[in-house]
C-alpha cells in the first residue's frame, strides 16, 4: 500500500482500519513531508500489527525525485495530501501563500498521482483513493483559492477514472467536508458538519469494499453542496458564504 500525506491523522486512521481488518502488504510506502512524526506512527504499525513499513520523503514545495519512487509499488494508494493556508480574509493577496495552496492540493500533486497511474495501467489492477474536498464543488468566497485548487482536483481525478475504467484500474474521489484535524484547529466548526479522522477512514473503508466512485464522508454534506451548487449565480454573488 502506498500512503501520501501519510503524516494525515485521516491517512493513519485508514491504515490503521484497513490493518485492522486484517489486511497486510508485503510493504507499506509512508510518504510524507514530515519523516520524523511519520516514523513514529510507522514503529506503532510495526509493533500492533506487525506491518512493515517505509518511511520516504516527499515534499511536493521541492523537486520530486521520481527516480527514487520507482521501487514504489502497490495495487493500493491511498492519498490525503492537502494544504489549507491562510484564510482568503488573511492570504488573498499573499502569493507565497497562493502558491503553495495551489502546488499542493493540485499542481504539484497531480505529477505524483500520474506516476503511480501509470504503474496501475501498466499492471491492469489498483484503486487510488484521494482526498478532494466539498469546497471544490463550488467557488465561495471564504476560500475559493483553496476550493479552486480542490476543484481541479476533482475535475482531474474524474477524467482519470474515466480514462483508467478500461485499464481495470479504479479511482475514488473522497470530498470530506469539516474535518476534527490539526489542519483545522481552532476553526469554528459545527459538531454537527464535523466528522472526526476515524468516521471519516471507517466511511472510506466501506466506499472502497464498494468501489464508490465518489464518495461524501458525512452525507449531508451531499445534500448540503447540491443546494450550494444549484443556487443560481445572480443571488449566489450576493451571499456571504
Amino acid at each position: 500500500m502506498i500512503v501520501l500525506g501519510s503524516n494525515s491523522e485521516v491517512a493513519q486512521a485508514f491504515v490503521e482500519k484497513i490493518l485492522s481488518e486484517g489486511k497486510r502488504y508485503e510493504m507499506l510506502y509512508l510518504l510524507t513531508s514530515d519523516a520524523e512524526s511519520t516514523k513514529r506512527f510507522a514503529q506503532h504499525i510495526e509493533v500492533k500489527y506487525l506491518q512493515q513499513s517505509k518511511v520516504m520523503e516527499l515534499d511536493l514545495m521541492n523537486s520530486v525525485d521520481f527516480l527514487e519512487l520507482e521501487s514504489v509499488d502497490s495495487d493500493l494508494l491511498f492519498c490525503a495530501t492537502g494544504y489549507l493556508g491562510m484564510s482568503v480574509e488573511d492570504g488573498l493577496y499573499n502569493l507565497k501563500n497562493t502558491e503553495k495552496i495551489i502546488s499542493i492540493n493540485y499542481s504539484k500533486l497531480v505529477p505524483v498521482l500520474n506516476f503511480f497511474a501509470k504503474k496501475m495501467e501498466e499492471r491492469r489492477n489498483g484503486t487510488m483513493i484521494v482526498l478532494s474536498s466539498v469546497a471544490g464543488d463550488r467557488g465561495r468566497q471564504s476560500n475559493f483559492i483553496y476550493g479552486s485548487a480542490k476543484a481541479g482536483l476533482t475535475a482531474y481525478l474524474g477524467g482519470l477514472r474515466n480514462y483508467l475504467f478500461d485499464k481495470k484500474v479504479h479511482v475514488i474521489t473522497v470530498k470530506p467536508g469539516f474535518m476534527d484535524t490539526k489542519m483545522t484547529e481552532g476553526m469554528p466548526l459545527n459538531p454537527k458538519l464535523t466528522a472526526s479522522p476515524k468516521q471519516a477512514a471507517n466511511c472510506i473503508y466501506k466506499g472502497y469494499k464498494r468501489q464508490k466512485n465518489e464518495i461524501y464522508v458525512l452525507p449531508i454534506w451531499w445534500a448540503i453542496m447540491l443546494i450550494i451548487r444549484n443556487i443560481p449565480e445572480f443571488i449566489f454573488k450576493k451571499l456571504k458564504l
